[in-house]
């Protein structure tokens, strides 16, 4: 499954927490920045207002003392006459707060501070509409007070304005960083699938795959140059390898098929002669048990290699198996054993017949080998859960759970005293040739005895 189908792995990427990361630090970033303008253009704006107020206070104040009340009044009227809709605020009043000019009708009633200014509420007749009011009062001789102040309708709607602006820029902000955070996490997260998929492959056993590069020159392409370098270099030292084992078993086996023709010719001459044949015998049996361990690790080799995946077909599974059972019938009558088959689905796989044959008879030939006198061994090919099933299972001894693993490791031998005839290669092909053809390999407790379940894809391979 893609990242871009698998929101939940997306989200627990490193690449998305560290996008979130510097999303919310920008974001904070942003806000406290967004914050400042606000305070600064707020209170630019406010002392803008306080500024403007504390002017007219001076001018009426001179006006008061060049010309009286009557002076004062007419200024009043003067400039409440230019702007009758103005924003502007008078009132003057008596000592008793009896009103002699302006436009308020009473003295508000909120308590101005220390420095006698007062916000109070102002009540638009015109608009039907309550504005917030900011003024200052001070006393004038002759015992008359004055307010003059400004309606801040206007200042609180451009400060709100700029609020919303600010907030409205901050979740744009945080909606681009947070697109932005998925789109990087989304590019990051398909570059480390590649990788890890071609991972995969490669655990698997393919060490022909790379991984491909993008040409971009960042980091992820020098990781993959480096890692592709370094796969490069495993695989001609997994092939020096190869090459020698190879090689060692082609130059031991010829010395020991030369070995064994002579030794036939002793077995020949002694029979002529009339003279004992067991050593020959028994050389003749020591050479071919060597003969079959290099043959057999000539085999597993070239199945790891893959170099008989070219000759893969659709092989039917129940011939096959009738095949092999027919070949060891008469090793398991010599023992009394009792071999039974069972073909509950006729299923089919794509793969070599061969050695997929060599496979399944090596599990038989262990099964009669460790199996009782009298005992029994059943072969069943069924389908179960959309997968086909191939078991062999015995009453024999078994293997431990311990060892189930071990014993698909070349030569691997459960009696460590390795007196009975065997090398320890027969599951280790079993095992090289179910990897080859992605059959799962399970080894499980028959109580008593061993079961070994082969699995593979049965839906198309009916046959």
């Amino acid at each position: 499954m893609t990242p871009a189908r698998n929101p939940q792995r997306l989200y627990r990427s490193f690449s998305f927490r560290l996008a979130f990361t510097y999303m919310a630090l920008f974001g904070a970033s942003v806000l406290v920045l967004l914050g400042f303008i606000y305070w600064s253009t707020a209170a630019y704006m406010s002392q803008q207002t306080d500024a403007t107020i504390e002017a007219e206070i001076t001018g009426l104040a001179e006006r008061y003392d060049m010309d009286g009340l009557a002076g004062l009044i007419d200024l009043i009227n003067e400039r409440l006459s230019r702007k009758p809709t103005g924003s502007s605020i008078y009132l003057l009043t008596t000592a008793f707060n009896t009103p002699i000019a302006g436009n308020l009708n009473q003295w508000p009633a909120t308590r101005a501070n220390a420095e006698g200014w007062l916000n109070f509420r102002l009540e638009n007749s015109s608009q039907n509409e309550i504005h917030l009011a900011r003024a200052r009062s001070f006393t004038l001789s002759g015992d008359f007070h004055l307010l003059v102040g400004r309606d801040i309708y206007e200042l609180e709607e451009t400060q709100q304005r700029i609020i919303r602006a600010l907030i409205l820029g901050f979740l744009i902000t945080l909606m681009l960083g947070g697109i932005g955070g998925v789109v990087l996490s989304r590019r990051v997260v398909r570059r480390l699938e590649s990788i890890n998929t071609i991972s995969r492959e490669i655990i698997e056993g393919d060490l022909s795959r790379r991984i491909p590069l993008q040409q971009s020159g960042d980091e992820f392409d020098t990781l993959a140059a480096n890692l592709n370098a370094m796969l490069d270099r495993i695989e001609e030292l997994m092939d020096d390898v190869r090459r020698v084992s190879d090689n060692i078993a082609h130059d031991l086996r010829t010395p020991l098929a030369r070995l064994r023709n002579r030794l036939e010719q002793l077995r020949s001459e002694a029979q002529s002669s009339h003279s004992d044949t067991q050593l020959a015998e028994q050389a003749l049996a020591d050479a071919d048990g060597l003969l079959q361990t290099f043959n057999a690790l000539l085999r597993i080799a070239r199945i790891e290699t893959r170099q008989r995946r070219e000759g893969f077909k659709t092989v039917a599974i129940a011939p096959l198996l009738r095949d092999v059972v027919e070949l060891y019938e008469p090793l398991a009558d010599e023992k009394g054993q009792t071999l039974e088959l069972a073909i509950n689905d006729p299923l089919s796989l794509h793969g070599d017949r061969d050695l997929l044959f060599q496979a399944l008879a090596n599990l038989l030939d262990n099964a009669i080998k460790y199996t009782p006198p009298k005992g029994s061994i059943r072969i069943t090919l069924e389908e179960r859960d959309d997968r086909g099933r191939i078991t062999v299972a015995d009453n024999g001894p078994g293997i431990p759970a311990t060892e189930q693993q071990a014993v698909l490791q070349r030569f691997y031998r459960l009696e460590k005293s390795r007196t009975s005839p065997g090398s320890g290669l027969g599951l280790s092909l079993v095992a090289a040739v179910a990897k080859i053809h992605g059959i799962t390999l399970q080894l499980k407790d028959n109580q008593p005895g061993l079961r070994v379940v082969l699995g593979f894809p049965a839906p198309s391979g009916k046959h």
